[in-house]
Parts: C-alpha cells; structure tokens; sequence
C-alpha cells in the first residue's frame, strides 16, 4: 500500500494541473470506488460537475482535493489503496487511445481563472486491485485544522508542519503494546506503513516488538525522528516502488527501493554490522529487522 511519502510525490505532482480549473465533466465507473457514499457513482460524478479546484491536501495516507465553492461536497477524499493512481492525461490522447480496463473514475478540467495557464486536462483514476475509493465530503475543524470528514480520526504526520514528536512520544509511552503496531496506528501517528515502520526502527536500532512503554522516551524520540527523516528521503527519491502499481502522476516509478536498508532483503548483509537480515512475520505481513542491531525482546507480547 503507499504510504505517506508515495502519496505526497502523487498529491504535488496533481496540484499544478488541477489548482485553478473547473471539472467539466465526470464519470465514475466502478461503484466500489464510490462505495462510502450513498448516493451512488452517478450522484457523486453530477455533484463534481461545476466545482473549481482550490488546492490538494495531504494527511497520512489520504489525499484530497479541495473545491473553493465550500458546502457539503467541500472536497474529494481519495485513498489510493493497494493500488490506486492519479494519473494526468492529455484529454485528446486519452480519447484516441483504448481506456485502461482498470479505469474506475475521470474527471476533465478546464482553466477557470487567469492564473491557470494551459488547456484543458484528464486526470484518471486507475485501481487494479479496487481496494481505492473516492468519498465527497465537507470539512471539519481538528486541533486548529481544516480537514475533511472522513480524516478527522487521522493523526498528523511526520511531514505536517504542526507535528510534534514530543505529544506522540507522551501517548506512545502510555500504551503496553509493541512499538512497530504503534507506528502502523494512523490514530498515534499517520502516514507510516510496513515498510518506513522497519526502516525508521533499523535506524533508531529498536526491535519493533519491544513494548513502547518499557522504551525510554529518547529511544522513542529515536524512532519517531527516524520515521520522519527516513520518510524524507524517500520522498526526495519520489517514493517507494516495487512494481508498476505504486507510480506518480506521470506514470514514472520511485526509486527509494535501491535504498532501503532492511526492508524486502531478508538474509541479505545489515549496511550497519553485516548480519543477515532477518524475516518475521507481524500482523499478517513480514516484518524484517537486523538480529544484532535489534535485538528481539525476550518475550513476545501478548
């Protein structure tokens, strides 16, 4: 599933094509897309139809498109899922090729104002394994914030400007559980998913199923500190990409793969000590960590 980084390089390569334009025109194709609204696909397509595009906003794992005409459809929340992708098209190329048979929603857009340079635009919404949504909603008020309905129980994450380290340390350090769930909890935390939890916890050198409130508060800092910094990278390398799923808006993979450390290279050598890299498997998923840098608590947590 992306995660925050591959979301942020989806969500500021959408901003300067969608800001300042006007949805023309919009199908919704696939009802599970439109699954978490009521209305329907055809509803939720007609209620896009008009609406002028103010900004995309990014929390954790959710992206969203906000409207400058407010009101009950304030905004599209999508969530790309395992496999979702905002894709930008040229709206004469998109109609002479074949559509992708995993098309599940499109949207064209026409400048609106006289800072929006350019001509018209398509922006699909292509989503293989359907696991995606898209949900209209209006905004709400969290902690001096405005976000969209269905995000408000969404953390802030590493990347927001107002987060701070020191309130997630505190709530961390109240919970008997491991400390890699707490890192995948979108409700302490948002944005980090398997692969930035095993690698933020690679460097702070914590194995992830120590329980959070036997760490000391600075090797939670650590940990905390490392999520943000090895997010950072990530996103300077445009992401994370294993397969051709996970792709920004021009279709162009990430590459931060070629720089993970532990994460996907069980047996391989620890860049730190050299070790072989060890797989676990956590929560239905694998979990991969280095045995002499993180070492394993004795006992595991029930």
């Amino acid at each position: 599933m992306p995660e925050l980084p591959e979301v942020e390089v989806v969500r500021a390569g959408l901003e300067p094509h969608v800001v300042g334009r006007r949805i023309a025109s919009a199908t919704v194709h696939s009802a599970r897309t439109a699954r978490r609204y009521e209305p329907g696909p055809a509803a939720m397509a007609a209620g896009l139809v008009g609406r002028t595009v103010k900004a995309v906003g990014r929390r954790g794992k959710y992206l969203w498109i906000t409207f400058s005409d407010g009101g009950d459809l304030s905004a599209l929340v999508v969530h790309l899922g395992m496999s979702g992708q905002m894709l930008v098209r040229d709206p004469a190329a998109s109609a002479a090729r074949a559509p992708s048979p995993h098309l599940r929603a499109d949207i064209t857009l026409t400048p609106d104002t006289t800072e929006c340079h350019g001509g018209p635009v398509h922006v699909e919404f292509v989503d293989q394994r359907t696991f995606g949504w898209w949900l209209p909603a209006p905004f709400t008020r969290v902690d001096g914030t405005d976000v969209p309905v269905p995000v408000a129980h969404i953390a802030r994450d590493p990347m927001d400007p107002l987060f701070d380290p020191a309130a997630v340390v505190r709530v961390m350090k109240t919970k008997h559980t491991e400390v890699k769930r707490l890192l995948l909890d979108q409700t302490v935390v948002s944005g980090i998913g398997n692969i930035y939890a095993d690698e933020a916890l690679w460097r702070a050198g914590v194995h992830g199923g120590r329980a959070a409130d036997a760490l000391s508060r600075p090797a939670l800092t650590r940990i905390v500190e490392a999520a943000r910094e090895v997010m950072a990278d990530a996103l300077a390398q445009g992401g994370t990409s294993f397969d051709a799923l996970y792709v920004n808006v021009n279709g162009r993979s990430g590459y931060f793969s070629r720089s993970l450390n532990v994460y996907g290279r069980g047996d391989e050598p620890c860049p730190r000590c050299g070790s072989p890299v060890r797989r676990e498997s956590f929560m239905n998923r694998s979990s991969y960590s280095c045995p002499r840098c993180q070492v394993r608590p004795r006992y595991r947590l029930r």
